[in-house]
């Protein structure tokens, strides 16, 4: 199956983190509407008590609706590992010609 967008306002789709859960390290990966367009991805991790422990930012430079394969290390801003648990993760991608948003969210686990 397939999904068509509207290509005008920028919208997200499918937001997965892979492996999920995981011990090491995790990619993430999301679908979007607007292939070719200069955007800008923010993922935010936090601890289920809100608490910011990590945040990515990478360009992304896609020519299909799948974005490149975001890396993350399971470690946190001070470089320590995150121990073992939930976690909550925030994607926000703005198209930097635009300056339109777009936001998502879904969960991890961190097996250690």
């Amino acid at each position: 199956s397939f999904y068509v967008a509207e290509r005008g306002r920028l919208k997200l789709r499918r937001l997965f983190n892979y492996p999920n859960p995981f011990t090491t390290s995790t990619r993430f990966f999301f679908e979007h509407n607007q292939p070719g367009q200069p955007l800008e991805a923010r993922i935010a991790i936090y601890t289920l008590s809100g608490r910011l422990v990590k945040v990515i930012s990478t360009p992304i430079t896609s020519h299909l609706n799948l974005s490149q394969e975001i890396s993350w290390d399971g470690l946190d801003e001070y470089g320590d590992r995150l121990g073992r648990g939930v976690y909550l993760y925030r994607l926000e991608v703005r198209n930097t010609l635009t300056g339109e948003t777009a936001h998502a969210q879904e969960k991890l686990v961190i097996l250690r």
